[in-house]
């Protein structure tokens, strides 16, 4: 996949890796993520929100035989939350697709009797989770980048940066995107 941020596109030159000419695609499903050469996460989102729905319909058979709200809790976070919330650090998701996400965890809320916490309140907390970890680990290959990035004063983390994300793209969101994704071996091709 080439992911090509240009004004005026050009067709990439062909890639041969070990005698076989490479493909190019438009969008590639990767570790369970829909990526697309514009990175722009409506796919993934799409398919996010159909198995969110198909995992909810479960929630609601259970609930018609009468299990108790603990278990139906239990069975939202392990099974419905789970494909939710998987790689959602990395996704740069719209107010609209959010807002679909945010309806089905209010509708599953409401299949078990409590009110869960929104989708951006989640992801926040993932986020900050992640970039915790990856600061309390010297040994992690990101750990020096954001060292670096840390208040003299108050060893607070100022701001992200990662020049090639910054050129192509300002905020938070993508920023991460190439955390998570460097940190988990995404190759990427970056066109500038």
């Amino acid at each position: 996949m080439v992911i090509d941020f240009r004004r005026v596109r050009t067709s990439p030159l062909p890639l041969c890796i070990l005698g076989e000419d490479v493909a190019v695609v438009e969008d590639y499903k990767y570790l369970g993520v829909h990526l697309d050469n514009g990175l722009n996460w409506r796919i993934n989102t799409d398919a996010v929100h159909k198995k969110g729905m198909s995992r909810l319909y479960f929630l609601r058979k259970l609930r018609s035989f009468n299990v108790c709200r603990k278990m139906l809790e239990i069975f939202y976070r392990s099974v419905v939350a789970s494909a939710l919330f998987f790689a959602a650090v990395c996704c740069s998701i719209r107010d609209g697709d959010t807002s679909r996400i945010n309806k089905l965890i209010r509708k599953a809320g409401s299949v078990i009797g409590i009110k869960l916490d929104p989708f951006e309140a989640v992801l926040e907390r993932r986020t900050l989770n992640r970039l915790l970890s990856i600061m309390d680990n010297p040994t992690h290959p990101l750990h020096l980048q954001l060292d670096s990035q840390r208040s003299s004063f108050s060893n607070r983390l100022l701001q992200l940066r990662h020049n090639s994300v910054q050129q192509i793209t300002s905020g938070w969101k993508r920023t991460l995107c190439s955390i998570v994704s460097l940190e988990y071996n995404h190759v990427v091709h970056f066109t500038l």
